[in-house]
Parts: C-alpha cells; sequence; structure tokens
C-alpha cells in the first residue's frame, strides 16, 4: 500500500499490548479510527477479531502486531520502521459468514462470524441435528457434540481442532465439520461452495439443548440455525510480505 501517514492504535488490555501502544503512539502518533488511513491492531488472535469486527464499516485495512500467543492473524511486533513496513504490506481480503439463530423461545439473533460458526451441545447429552445445505436435507440426523462452519481464513482454528480440513486462502469453498460425531461414526464433514446456505435444524431441543456461537458471540438454546457467506462485507487485512494468510495456512500444516 501506498505511505501511510494516518495511523489508529488500538490495542488489548494485556500489559504488552498497552506497553506497544504507549511505545507506538509516541513514536508515530495516533488519529481516531474514523480518520485513520490503517489501524493497527496490537494483541493477539482474539483481539484481532474483535478489531475487525468493530471496524468492519469503515473499510479500512487492519495490520496486526501480535502481543499474544499464537498470532496467526498477525505480523511480528517491532517499532521500528513501521512506516516501511506499511508501504510494503500485502493485502489480503476476506468475507465473513452471517448466522441467524432461532432461539427455541422464538428469539432470533443474527451475527458475522470471521473464523467459524459453530454449534456446541450445551448438556449432558449429544446434540442431534438436522442438515440442509440450499434447502435441500442432506443429513437427517447428525448425533456428535457439535458441527460448525469455517471460512477458509479460519479453517486453522476450531476447524482444524475438529480435524477438518485447511482451506486454501482464495478458494471459494466453506468448510462444514463435525465436532465429535457418533453418528454416522466416519462422517468428517463436506467441502461446499461459498455460496452454500447451510441450515441446522435441532432435534429434541428441550431435551437435548445446543448453543450456537459465531466468534465467541453465543446464542443458547437454538432451535435453528442458519449460515451463508455475507460477500457485501468485506475485512482487509494487511500482513508483511511473504508472511500472508495463504503461507501461514501452508504452513501450518507442515508443523
Amino acid at each position: 500500500m501506498a505511505e501511510t501517514r494516518k495511523i489508529a492504535f488500538a490495542a488489548s488490555e494485556v500489559e504488552i499490548a498497552q506497553e506497544a501502544l504507549a511505545e507506538l503512539s509516541a513514536a508515530y502518533g495516533s488519529v481516531p479510527e474514523v480518520e485513520a488511513e490503517v489501524i493497527v491492531a496490537l494483541g493477539g488472535d482474539g483481539f484481532m477479531l474483535q478489531t475487525l469486527h468493530s471496524t468492519e464499516r469503515l473499510d479500512t485495512p487492519v495490520y496486526g502486531m501480535n502481543c499474544g500467543t499464537i498470532g496467526f492473524l498477525m505480523n511480528e511486533y517491532g517499532a521500528d520502521a513501521l512506516l516501511e513496513r506499511l508501504a510494503a504490506a500485502e493485502e489480503t481480503v476476506i468475507h465473513p459468514l452471517r448466522m441467524r439463530a432461532e432461539a427455541v423461545d422464538g428469539q432470533i439473533a443474527e451475527a458475522l462470524a470471521i473464523n467459524e460458526v459453530s454449534l456446541l451441545r450445551a448438556g449432558p447429552q449429544a446434540a442431534k441435528l438436522r442438515v440442509s445445505v440450499d434447502e435441500k436435507v442432506r443429513m437427517e440426523e447428525l448425533v456428535c457434540d457439535g458441527a460448525l462452519v469455517s471460512t477458509p481464513a479460519g479453517s486453522t482454528a476450531y476447524n482444524y481442532s475438529a480435524h477438518g480440513p485447511v482451506l486454501p486462502i482464495g478458494s471459494d469453498v466453506l468448510a462444514l465439520t463435525a465436532i465429535a460425531p457418533f453418528r454416522p461414526r466416519r462422517w468428517r464433514g463436506a467441502l461446499l461452495p461459498m455460496s452454500a446456505a447451510v441450515r441446522f435444524d435441532v432435534l429434541e431441543a428441550d431435551k437435548r439443548p445446543v448453543m450456537a456461537d459465531a466468534d465467541s458471540r453465543s446464542v443458547r438454546r437454538v432451535r435453528s440455525v442458519e449460515v451463508r457467506t455475507a460477500p457485501e462485507v468485506r475485512h482487509r487485512l494487511l500482513f508483511d510480505p511473504g508472511h500472508g494468510l495463504e503461507e501461514r495456512l501452508i504452513r501450518e500444516q507442515f508443523v
């Protein structure tokens, strides 16, 4: 991107991120997010997701610097030559998922998810889910601890831990992954077109309560959940050359 002058710094509450915020703000100055040419997020992946959600209406690129643990969505922290790093950064555009969840009491909740939308059992018994894709029932009954739909950007997060596939950035597919499936025992999920609309109907919702989660924003005791890509919403992430999401996704599969 072109050389950046107006930077908005945002930091998580952890001490190391707050120290980085003070150091970088003193060195480069900081403007409000609505005036910024770029937002620099200081923290871990959780804080990056929080920043992307809170600034999604600004269409401002976000450059993360790792002051957390894993930092999959972040660049390495360094206070020196930040303007040069921002000028050389490569942009990746990702689109989130839109979740529409109906609770057993009829309440409707909607949320966006950059990584995944997941359904999880909320009681001692396994969940029973009916799975439909584009209004066609594909599985009458999935008995499991849960299921999730993941974007390519989120495929190395919860999806990967649940033995779902790693999806290349830029691929027009979503991962539908079962979490600890019991019946069908060997079903490991499916790859779906990015345009697919996935619906989960919770069977025996009162007896077998299920919660839905979109990037850690939860809805309890759901009856049904619909998930589809939100192409009208875009997030612009900046990475140092050679360290973008595509490289990280490949590297993650060889560790």
